[in-house]
């Protein structure tokens, strides 16, 4: 394949599965402001803006315990990361990218992916935040998702199995596995620790609407019982191979990914990728400190966020920019 197409559908499969999390995250901020805490709800804006790297409107999420503020800034923040054209993590400009990759490589997917893609952006395009906020906002962002649910569908249904799909796949669960390691790193940093009872509370709050987030709320129950335990949680989301949207299983499904894609025009860097995406499942897997203290816990899932960044940078080197000399 080459290494163009490869790399506009491995950035397809990244683009689409972010604004698909941010999709997610946003429906559940939305249905928190209805009920929940004030600092629960401060506290899912900061999470939200800590797993994309970005700093909110104003540099700053200021806490006030006011009904008309957590409106208003609440709008502001579900706009910047919904519609604002010049965020490049924003749903509207990760569905853009995404289509725009998607345009590109037409000769690469389905006719049936295009149209269900092309579909969702026309939506998207003709909505802003004042229109979906006077209504239901979690309306929109659980519509948006389920599209693009519909579209790894259709995907997974009419795709030939050839290299195309294995980088868009590849692309997904990089995204989905350096996501995922960012949103547990922003909850532990504001964990709070055993004292008082009604903040504890809270954060017991904010751990089961991660699981929500990661569709991982009934098996958490399945394997624990009811009451949501931080410990347990971080086990289940890190772990788990069985559950689609933990750590550890994105991790593995990259691994595999790699390895059917096969060698790679930059041999050492090809090579270099697959051992770090095996190193990332030992570490996931065998040496996670799940009896350690949260600060060793903490320091593990910032080396797999380090490592999920630099197995971006060697499929990129490997793949897609690799030197001319390595095809004589």
């Amino acid at each position: 394949m080459l290494a163009r197409s490869a790399q506009g559908l491995y950035w397809m499969g990244r683009y689409l599965e972010r604004a698909q999390r941010l999709c997610v995250l946003l429906g559940l901020q939305a249905e928190a402001l209805v009920d929940r805490p004030v600092r629960e709800i401060y506290f899912g804006w900061s999470r939200i803006y800590d797993s994309v790297n970005r700093h909110p409107p104003g540099d700053s999420l200021e806490l006030f315990d006011n009904d008309e503020f957590i409106l208003a800034d609440s709008y502001t923040l579900a706009d910047d990361l919904t519609f604002e054209r010049a965020n490049p993590d924003s749903v509207w400009s990760c569905f853009a990218l995404g289509r725009e990759n998607a345009r590109q490589m037409r000769h690469c997917i389905s006719a049936e992916m295009w149209t269900r893609l092309n579909l969702a952006y026309l939506r998207i395009q003709k909505l802003d935040m004042e229109t979906i906020w006077r209504t239901s906002p979690e309306s929109f962002y659980a519509e948006t998702a389920a599209e693009i649910d519909t579209f790894a569908g259709v995907a997974a249904s009419t795709m030939y199995r050839d290299d195309g799909w294995q980088f868009m796949q590849l692309g997904c669960f990089i995204e989905r596995a350096q996501l995922l390691a960012s949103l547990l790193l922003a909850q532990l940093s504001a964990d709070t620790p055993v004292g008082d009872t009604a903040v504890q509370e809270d954060s017991d709050a904010e751990w089961a609407s991660l699981l929500r987030a990661c569709h991982a709320f009934e098996a958490y129950h399945r394997r624990y019982g009811v009451e949501v335990q931080p410990g347990q949680a971080l086990d289940l989301l890190v772990t788990d191979r069985l559950l689609p949207n933990s750590l550890g299983r994105a991790i593995d499904m990259a691994a595999t990914e790699l390895a059917a894609i096969g060698s790679a025009p930059d041999t050492r860097s090809g090579e270099a990728a697959q051992r770090l995406a095996g190193r990332m499942g030992d570490l996931v897997h065998y040496d996670w400190p799940d009896r350690a203290a949260p600060e060793d816990r903490e320091a593990c899932l910032q080396q797999l966020s380090d490592y999920c960044r630099e197995l971006h940078n060697l499929v990129t080197a490997a793949y897609f920019d690799y030197p001319v000399d390595h095809l004589s």
